[in-house]
């Protein structure tokens, strides 16, 4: 991809704005503004019952609760599966014996660069949450099949979710 004329809008406490103009074929050059984000890691955590853990957590950009699967921001040059084992512990309390790679997701590529690792999280014991100071979170643990049945219903809307109750069903075969 050519580009020119880079520059950067923002700098905030999480995500900075980057706008560029990008040679499109032969169509011309067209000014993009991108949010860079650092990316994060997210976890499905499966009981050994075949329930999962999802987490009720308030999300300010939207004014209201979602449910959906413990995750995080990664932290410069940490490993996302580190990352994904630290906020299942933090947000739920639950510690993984195993976690096993979802592959990755791109939640909004229209407009962000950010790259969410997805994790399942198997062999569970339960310990206690240790939320952020600024998470308004409780869990909530259903059969992954309902699960399924409520992202399919538009009951859990979150991407990332939905991203990662689709392809754990293939470790559950």
């Amino acid at each position: 991809m050519e580009t020119k004329n880079r520059s950067m809008l923002f700098n905030g406490l999480v995500v900075d704005i980057e706008q560029m103009d990008v040679l499109i074929g032969n169509q011309g050059w067209y000014t993009y503004q991108v949010v860079r984000h650092p990316g994060g890691a997210a976890v499905l955590a499966l009981h050994d019952d075949g329930c999962i853990t999802l987490i009720r957590q308030l999300r300010p950009a939207i004014g209201d609760f979602l449910l959906e699967i413990p995750a995080g921001r990664l932290s410069k040059g940490e490993d996302p599966q580190l990352c994904a084992a630290r906020e299942l512990i933090e947000e739920t309390g639950l510690k993984a014996a195993n976690l096993v790679s979802l592959g990755i997701l791109h939640p909004s590529p229209g407009v962000f660069d950010e790259v969410i690792h997805l994790y399942l999280a198997t062999g569970l014991t339960q310990g206690d949450a240790e939320p952020e100071d600024y998470e308004e979170i409780s869990c909530l643990k259903v059969p992954m099949q309902e699960a399924i049945s409520m992202a399919a219903e538009g009951r859990i809307t979150d991407g990332k979710t939905i991203a990662a109750l689709l392809r754990a069903q293939r470790h559950m075969a």
